[in-house]
């Protein structure tokens, strides 16, 4: 039963474990083996303190999604969410800034840190041929596991995910030891303004999990898993990072700005010597690997509901007959990835990322409570926040914080964005009716 056919040609197959498991792969990235100096100079020991008030936003958003995504169960996440809610026109932005803005992009700056990783070790990989060699066999075997079923592509993003953790895990462990009590106290409270700024840097280190959402045609019971599995992965995540951070800080203290490109790299030469870095360096590659596995499992489905709903080309929507996965918008997605890793040019792009981001939430989370107004027989069924308005107004008003926080760079080069994906969609109707005409 948990594995039939969901209506869209895809069976699923992802459960709580499969769902937390994608969650944690997805938010903790590369980043986190800077994280701790970036908190660390700006607020010290106190720097607990931005990891409780970010998860608060960030707890306030994954209610949102949890409610929604209970109740909207096709494939698409975010997409499908505002589509249904607002219209074609607003889930046609919302998957490009996803798919592209967010996810495109995302993945091949992390494929170049991943390549620029593997340099340190081995410096044949500056080689822009030896690299893009690199980037064809790795994104080549990702589309080739998820070609093959999401069960394939989920148990691949679980080891992973396992080969990346344990790293951290080793440093929290090894590292309670090596622990300078003094280092960890208080000298005093962060001002309003430093603890907004950390809060951002912060944030963009807690995303990620919006992504799983998107294969939500392929999650079993929606209702029951993906609260479970959000809120497993949400806590999973949350914990290692203040953990991590406590652990870095107490080592390293106010030598933590001397480390502030690779600080956990830093505490494992503290433990056990310069191996210990090279282990960091390696683990950092794995964790962009795992990172951009869980976006190529996830994000062709939001191509694939696109194409269904006739904002793509149709032959996206194709589902593999053997394997029952969308195998043409995984292989085109896994292409359009490799091809921006290569040129570069994503780095001029790269700064829509984060404002992105912020509008899919402020879009998913408007949605939510529309969907709240709508009559629904089944609404006992399905994942309802608690405390009313209380929690997305939350969100809505943290978010237009952050907003307020990004430069004038990004919100403008985000605004030209969406500006151009308008004019794309208004000149695909008028295409549309001249053929009709």
């Amino acid at each position: 039963m948990d594995s039939k056919d969901n209506g869209e040609g895809l069976k699923r197959v992802i459960g709580v474990r499969g769902l937390a498991i994608t969650i944690v792969n997805n938010t903790i990235g590369a980043g986190i083996y800077a994280l701790p100096a970036v908190v660390g100079v700006q607020m010290g020991a106190s720097g607990v303190l931005a990891y409780v008030f970010c998860g608060i936003i960030v707890v306030a958003i994954m209610l949102c999604y949890m409610e929604i995504g209970s109740k909207v169960t096709d494939s698409g996440g975010s997409y499908v969410y505002v589509e249904k809610a607002f219209g074609p026109l607003a889930g046609f932005i919302i998957n490009w800034l996803f798919f592209f803005g967010w996810g495109v992009l995302g993945s091949a700056a992390i494929m170049n840190v991943l390549a620029d990783s593997l340099a340190v070790l081995l410096p044949v990989f500056l080689n822009p041929i030896m690299r893009g060699l690199l980037f064809f066999i790795l994104l080549g075997t990702m589309a080739a596991i998820n070609v093959t079923g999401a069960k394939n592509s989920v148990r691949f993003v679980a080891y992973i995910t396992v080969i990346k953790i344990v790293p951290l895990l080793a440093i929290v462990i090894f590292g309670l030891s090596h622990i300078k009590t003094s280092n960890l106290r208080w000298e005093h409270l962060p001002t309003l303004h430093t603890m907004g700024n950390t809060v951002l840097a912060l944030f963009f280190a807690f995303v990620g999990f919006e992504t799983s959402f998107s294969s939500s045609g392929e999650i079993k019971n929606p209702g029951k898993t993906i609260p479970r599995g959000v809120l497993f992965g949400g806590i999973t995540v949350f914990i290692v990072y203040v953990i991590l951070q406590i652990v870095t800080q107490g080592i390293l203290g106010a030598q933590i700005s001397t480390f502030k490109n690779a600080p956990l790299a830093a505490v494992a030469e503290n433990i056990i010597g310069p191996v210990g870095a090279t282990l960091l360096v390696v683990a950092a590659m794995i964790s962009c690997l795992g990172n951009t596995s869980g976006d190529v499992l996830a994000t062709p489905r939001l191509l694939f509901a696109g194409a269904k709903d006739g904002l793509f080309p149709k032959f996206l929507a194709k589902v593999h007959p053997r394997f029952a996965t969308p195998y043409m918008a995984v292989i085109v997605y896994t292409a359009l990835i490799f091809i921006f890793s290569v040129s570069g040019g994503f780095k001029q792009l790269a700064i829509l990322a984060s404002c992105v981001l912020l509008l899919i939430y402020l879009a998913v989370i408007l949605a939510m409570l529309k969907f709240r107004k709508k009559a629904d027989p089944s609404a006992e069924k399905t994942y309802r926040t608690p405390g009313g308005l209380l929690v997305p107004i939350i969100a809505i008003v943290s978010i237009i914080w952050l907003l307020a926080n990004l430069s004038g760079n990004e919100i403008l080069s985000t605004a030209i964005f969406i500006a151009i994906i308008c004019v794309v969609y208004f000149l695909m109707h008028l295409k549309k009716k001249v053929v009709i005409n």
